[in-house]
């Protein structure tokens, strides 16, 4: 997206909206586009992170911090800072994700990395957590996290061994430790942990959800974290050349996120784990200690009978990003977006970058039924706001909707808030200053939403990794048709395969496919 377009539209927000922006539907969602909007310490829509599984989510914290704290021995300070820490990273990430067969392909490839470990004795707390973000990472005391994004893109059981094993070799080498030394943000006692496990105001459980921020590890430390990882992969009789595999599949992946999505200012996998090529090279250096390429197991077939099902990108309680289209079935709403532009589906917000520099951004908030949409534009929120050009009407189906144009450090605004009960939905469009077409960009996009009926609710389904056997004579296009969710099957299909340019799947071997069925 154009770099300036999101700060700008961040800098125009204003400070003195607290009490108009709690949620306060319990069922509506986790978190979404309709997270946290911040600007310096202020929190817009807070209450947000109590919506739906998140609620359930930090009720299983507090049963998993019980269950976890048997294998904390009470001389041991790293352990104790895992277990502290451990409630916020499932409140940060949406809680704690359950699939049998994927806990049970997990099981298998940890008990075989523990048992070739320096230290065998030492416990792993491996948790899978809800988020479709590419993620893995380590806290001291051997607790260690994968996304089940990561999971759909690893393309077998070897590549998962290897993440899995690089996190343990931050955990063995202490380098977890060291880390923690250094955290990016304020430290939470016990104390505060657990209140937010407790029955918590939603500010509460907005700071565990942002607490959290880890330091990246240094080059030297994900290089030695490399090198045990390989090691004991090796060991363990997996393919070392897993790791070196998984790293350029996760060039692949960013290269592919690049054009597709809005910069996030979340910490990732890629930014935390950078694949370089001269650690690309490194990785393959170690591996070569066990033999050539082809040596090792993969066990794919296996891995992937694991993940056949696994939940794919957004859940019910963030909506759905459909090609240009969002929905969000609980909410009941839907919008399409202009040919040309991209749709992220943000923790904080919808943002949809083009077309040009233009980029806009979606959230919501609540407000109250005694106040009208022209007193809340002017209630202080947005910086810059031209009040003589409000605007107040209903849009094509009806709903209320009121309208203003703000201008700041260069930067053009078009604010759009439309009503639905008490609950208002804000579409904020940047492009540079003199501009003439942001008013048409902003109406491309909101002249398009609208309720969804009862029909289409229903029919809204989540994406899953499906396994499928290639049939005799079936295309790679043919397969790439079976996939939902993306306006690039083929390279989407291609990537969670591990395909290059030039890798077509064998007839009777196993491919993922992602679809809503």
């Amino acid at each position: 997206m154009p770099p300036a377009a999101l700060p700008a539209i961040t800098a125009i927000l204003g400070s003195d909206h607290l009490s108009d922006t709690a949620i306060s539907d319990r069922r509506t969602f986790r978190a979404g586009p309709f997270g946290l909007l911040r600007r310096g310490a202020v929190v817009l829509g807070a209450a947000a992170l109590l919506q739906g599984c998140v609620l359930s989510a930090l009720q299983d914290v507090k049963n998993e911090a019980t269950l976890t704290s048997s294998f904390v021995r009470p001389d041991d300070p790293q352990e104790a800072i895992g277990a502290r820490e451990h409630p916020l990273v499932l409140a940060k990430y949406g809680g704690e994700y359950h699939n049998a067969e994927a806990e049970k392909a997990l099981a298998l490839v940890i008990g075989r990395l523990i048992s070739v470990s320096d230290d065998p004795s030492r416990v792993y707390k491996v948790t899978i957590l809800n988020t479709p973000k590419v993620n893995a990472f380590a806290l001291p005391g051997g607790y260690v996290y994968v996304t089940r994004g990561l999971l759909a893109l690893a393309d077998d059981s070897s590549e998962i061994a290897a993440v899995i094993a690089h996190e343990m070799g931050h955990v063995i080498a202490n380098h977890a430790i060291l880390r923690q030394e250094k955290m990016s943000s304020t430290q939470l006692g016990e104390d505060v942990v657990h209140e937010v496990l407790g029955d918590s105001v939603a500010a509460r459980v907005a700071l565990a959800a942002n607490q959290l921020k880890l330091s990246d590890f240094s080059r030297e430390q994900e290089l030695q974290a490399d090198a045990i990882g390989i090691r004991m992969i090796g060991r363990a009789g997996y393919d070392p050349f897993a790791a070196a595999r998984f790293l350029e599949t996760m060039q692949a992946y960013q290269a592919y996120k690049s054009g597709k999505s809005a910069l996030e200012d979340d910490f990732n996998f890629l930014s935390n784990h950078p694949a370089t090529p001269q650690r690309i090279s490194l990785a393959k250096k170690h591996a070569r200690f066990f033999g050539a390429p082809g040596v090792g197991a993969t066990e794919r077939d296996r891995y992937l009978a694991g993940i056949d099902g696994l939940l794919y990108g957004d859940t019910a309680d963030e909506g759905y990003v459909r090609g240009r289209v969002f929905s969000h079935a609980r909410l009941g709403i839907t919008f399409t977006v202009p040919e040309g532009t991209r749709i992220d589906n943000q923790p904080k917000a919808i943002i949809v970058t083009g077309p040009g520099e233009a980029a806009t951004r979606f959230d919501a908030t609540v407000l109250s039924r005694w106040r009208g949409l022209e007193d809340y534009l002017k209630s202080g929120w947005v910086n810059g706001l031209r009040e003589d050009t409000i605007t107040v009407g209903e849009t094509a189906t009806g709903l209320a909707v009121a309208a203003a144009d703000a201008q700041a450090e260069g930067w053009d605004f078009r604010i759009k808030v439309i009503r639905i009960g008490n609950q208002v939905y804000r579409f904020i469009t940047a492009a540079p200053a003199g501009q003439e077409m942001i008013a048409a960009v902003s109406d491309s996009i909101t002249d398009t939403f609208r309720q969804l009926n009862e029909k289409e609710r229903q029919a809204l389904a989540p994406l899953r990794i499906r396994i499928e056997t290639v049939k005799e004579g079936e295309s790679l296009g043919q397969l790439a048709a079976k996939m939902k969710g993306t306006d690039e099957p083929l390279k989407l299909l291609r990537l969670i395969n591990g395909l290059g340019p030039g890798d077509l799947p064998e007839p009777g071997s196993k491919i993922k496919i992602v679809t809503d069925s």
